[in-house]
C-alpha cells in the first residue's frame, strides 16, 4: 500500500486558488480514478475535481469553505501500488508562506502580475519575500515598495504578514485613499441601513458577492463613459424570421440575434484594434486575438460571461452554434474555467428583459462593452429612388461603454458607429 497527494489542479488560464464546496466522498470511502469527489468554486465557475488515482480516500485536508491554492495538498489517497507523484511547486515553500498563500491568494493572475511589476520598477533594495496578498495590499493602498520595507514583520525571516499590514494601515496617518474613493467598499456601506421588524434579510450568495465586489472594482479602475447609436436592425429579422424554421431543420437548434451581434463587433474590432486592448499600468496592451464574451443570465438571476474565442473567424453559423453551446451550459452548470477566461471585448442584451439601453460597466482588465437593447418596431424615415417615406422599421439601441483613460470619444464613438453599420448592411441573401 502507498499514500499519494492529491493536488488542488490547475483549473484553467489565470486561476491561481479554488475553495472547496464540499466533499462528494467521505474519509475511508473506495474511489476510482477520475471518479468526481469534491466540488471546487473559483472565481470564474464551479466545478467537480476527479480522483488523481484509484484507492481509499485516506484523509482529508482540506475542509468545506477553505481557500486552496494550485498544487496545494487536499487530500491523501491510499493505493494499492507505489505511485511516483511530480512535485508540487507549493510543496516547497514553508508551511508559513503555503499557509498565507492558501488562505487570501489573490482573484487572478493579472493582479498578481502587475503588482510584481510595479514593485519591481522601483530601486529599493529590499530583499524580503512577500506574499501576493501583502503585495494586493500594498498595491491598493498606494503603500510605495520603500514605505513596505519599512514595515515591521511578525512572521518567519521578518516577512509581513497580513495582521503585520492591517495593524500598519490602522496606524498609517497621512493616506487618504479610502476618504477620497468615491465608491465605498460593498462590504463599508456609506450610510447606516435601518432595519425593522417586517424587513427580510437575505445574505449574498458567493457569486453575487463576486458580482458586487468586481463591480464596484471596475467603477474604481476605469472612467467609464457611455456613447448611444440607434440601428435599423430590418434586415437581420426578415432573414431570421424567413430562415429560422430552416435553421432548426438543418441545425437541430435556434438562432437567436446575438450572433448578428457578435459577428458585427468582431468585424469592427478588425477596424478598430485599439479597442481591442488592456492596461497594464502605463502600458497599453493590444490583443492579437478577438475573444468575445457574452453575458448569460443564470437561473439564479446572476450572470455569467462565457468567451467566444477567435469570434472574427468565424461565419454566422459558427458563431451560433457556439453561442447555443456555451448558454446550455451555463444555465446548467457545465462550464469550465477555461471557457470563461480570456474574453478581449463583451456583449450584453439587455433587450432580452425588454430594455431598450442600458450603461454596462466594463469588464476587467477589458476597456469596453456593448450593451445592445430591445428591438422594437418604429416609424422612420425610409430614402427612395422616388423620396424619402416613412416605413414602419425594427430599430433597437446600441451602448457602448469604454474606459476613458485609453478609449477617447472619438474611437469609442466610431466603434459603436461601425457595428451599427455592420448590423445594417446585413445581407438578406446570405446563407445557411
Amino acid at each position: 500500500m502507498a499514500s499519494v497527494e492529491m493536488l488542488m489542479p490547475k483549473m484553467g488560464e489565470s486561476i491561481i486558488e479554488g475553495t472547496i464546496l464540499g466533499w462528494l466522498k467521505k474519509e475511508g470511502e473506495t474511489i476510482e480514478q477520475d471518479e468526481s469527489v469534491l466540488e471546487v468554486a473559483t472565481d470564474k465557475v464551479d466545478t467537480e475535481v476527479p480522483a488523481t488515482h484509484p484507492g481509499v480516500l485516506k484523509k482529508i485536508l482540506a475542509k468545506e469553505g477553505d481557500v486552496v491554492a494550485v498544487g496545494a495538498p487536499i487530500a491523501i489517497i491510499e493505493t494499492e501500488n507505489e505511485v511516483e507523484t511530480p512535485n508540487s511547486p507549493v510543496a516547497s515553500e514553508s508551511k508559513e508562506e503555503k499557509e498565507e498563500l492558501i488562505a487570501a491568494a489573490p482573484a487572478n493572475t493579472d493582479t498578481l502580475i502587475s503588482t510584481e511589476k510595479s514593485f519591481s520598477n522601483e530601486s529599493v533594495e529590499d530583499d524580503r519575500f512577500y506574499s501576493p496578498l501583502v503585495q494586493s495590499i500594498a498595491k491598493e493602498e498606494n503603500i510605495s515598495k520603500s514605505e513596505l520595507s519599512k514595515i515591521p514583520g511578525t512572521g518567519k525571516d521578518g516577512r509581513v504578514t497580513k495582521q503585520d499590514m492591517l495593524a500598519y494601515l490602522d496606524k498609517r496617518t497621512g493616506s487618504t485613499q479610502k476618504e477620497e474613493s468615491p465608491i465605498p467598499s460593498i462590504s463599508e456601506p456609506k450610510a447606516q441601513v435601518s432595519i425593522s421588524a417586517s424587513d427580510e434579510i437575505i445574505e449574498m450568495d458567493r457569486m453575487r458577492k463576486m458580482i458586487a465586489q468586481r463591480m464596484v472594482d471596475s467603477k474604481k479602475t476605469s472612467a467609464h463613459v457611455t456613447s448611444f447609436v440607434e440601428a435599423d436592425m430590418t434586415n437581420i429579422v426578415l432573414w431570421r424570421e424567413k430562415n429560422k424554421q430552416a435553421y432548426r431543420e438543418k441545425f437541430g437548434e435556434s438562432i437567436t440575434y446575438t450572433p448578428f451581434f457578435i459577428e458585427a463587433i468582431a468585424k469592427a474590432i478588425r477596424d478598430f484594434p485599439m479597442i481591442n486592448i488592456s492596461i497594464d499600468g502605463d502600458k497599453i496592451i493590444k490583443k492579437k486575438d478577438i475573444n468575445i464574451g457574452m453575458a448569460v443570465a443564470l437561473p439564479s438571476g446572476n450572470l455569467i460571461v462565457p468567451v467566444i474565442r477567435k469570434a472574427d473567424q468565424l461565419n454566422l453559423v459558427g458563431i451560433s452554434k457556439q453561442v447555443n453551446d456555451l448558454a446550455n451550459r451555463a444555465r446548467n452548470n457545465k462550464l469550465n474555467a477555461d471557457d470563461l477566461s480570456g474574453g478581449t471585448y463583451t456583449v450584453s442584451n439587455v433587450g432580452s428583459f425588454g430594455n431598450v439601453m442600458g450603461t454596462p460597466i466594463i469588464m476587467q482588465p477589458q476597456v469596453a462593452i456593448m450593451a445592445v437593447g430591445a428591438i422594437v418596431k418604429k416609424p422612420a424615415v425610409v430614402e427612395t429612388p422616388t423620396g424619402d417615406v416613412i416605413a414602419v422599421r425594427h430599430k433597437m439601441f446600441l451602448s457602448h461603454s469604454y474606459d476613458h483613460r485609453v478609449v477617447d470619444g472619438s474611437l469609442g464613438g466610431m466603434f459603436v458607429k461601425r457595428v451599427a453599420d455592420y448590423l445594417e448592411e446585413f445581407d438578406l441573401k446570405t446563407s445557411l
